[in-house]
């Protein structure tokens, strides 16, 4: 189980002790640039912390889409980090071109030893049927589905996250843990367990599914409310407490 750092939001210099102080030794943090490689991996150290994803930025509408990639896959295999976590948004571009970038991606993460993970967002990630469609039209195994828990009740209406989860799970190589009101297309993302998303009922899915990929707690709050650096840590507490009270993490 990792925390996503940027779940801190402004006070993610506070975070990286705070993890530690909870127990926390897998984080999700952003891929450093090159240079910083050296630096973040003794911070790190001097944390007790591991990273187990890596959030990668690539433009999907672009042809340079996969050589953007390059050098972030390049720094996850120096650093032995196995999933690439991207948020692919294909613009104005035709799908099918959308799905010969990201079999090129698909390529080169392969190259490095790396799996993308693509994020629970429109269009070619909104749903699990969505997920799956766009897994069989990509057809490369390394590039696989993140599965968000709350943005599925974010982006869709009238389904649930075990429902969406069952449809795509075959596919999915990462998992995030978020919790979400339920009303559609709202930003309100509580803490961990006091949402409508059924943790424990897709914690049991996955199980029987034999997944062992990463799992990632992710915190947004609610738009509108600012929360004090103090609220936050215990918001992020409480979400790995909860976590750790319906599911045996390390």
């Amino acid at each position: 189980m990792a925390v996503r750092i940027m779940s801190y939001g402004e006070y993610q210099e506070a975070g990286w002790a705070h993890l530690q102080r909870i127990g926390v030794k897998y984080v999700f943090m952003s891929v450093p640039a090159p240079e910083e490689v050296e630096a973040t991996q003794a911070k790190l150290a001097s944390l007790e912390l591991t990273p187990v994803v890596f959030r990668g930025s690539a433009d999907l509408s672009k042809d340079t889409f996969a050589a953007e990639l390059e050098p972030q896959l390049a720094v996850c295999k120096q650093m032995g980090v196995k999933y690439l976590f991207l948020s692919a948004k294909r613009g104005d571009s035709p799908k099918e071109t959308a799905f010969e970038r990201l079999r090129a991606a698909g390529d080169a993460a392969e190259a490095h030893g790396v799996i993308i993970g693509l994020e629970t967002h429109p269009d070619l990630g909104t749903n699990g049927a969505v997920q799956v469609e766009t897994m069989q039209a990509v057809n490369h195994p390394n590039i696989r589905v993140n599965f968000d828990t709350a943005n599925i009740t974010y982006y869709n209406k009238e389904t649930s996250a075990v429902a969406e989860l069952t449809k795509s799970i075959g596919y999915v190589a990462t998992v995030e843990f978020k919790d979400h009101s339920g009303a559609f297309e709202t930003w309100e993302f509580p803490v961990l367990g006091t949402g409508i998303v059924e943790i424990p009922a897709i914690i049991a899915l996955l199980r029987d599914h034999g997944y062992a990929g990463p799992v990632t707690l992710e915190f947004e709050g609610t738009e509108g409310v600012k929360l004090t650096q103090e609220q936050t840590l215990q918001a992020i507490a409480d979400c790995v407490a909860y976590a750790r009270s319906v599911g045996n993490f390390k």
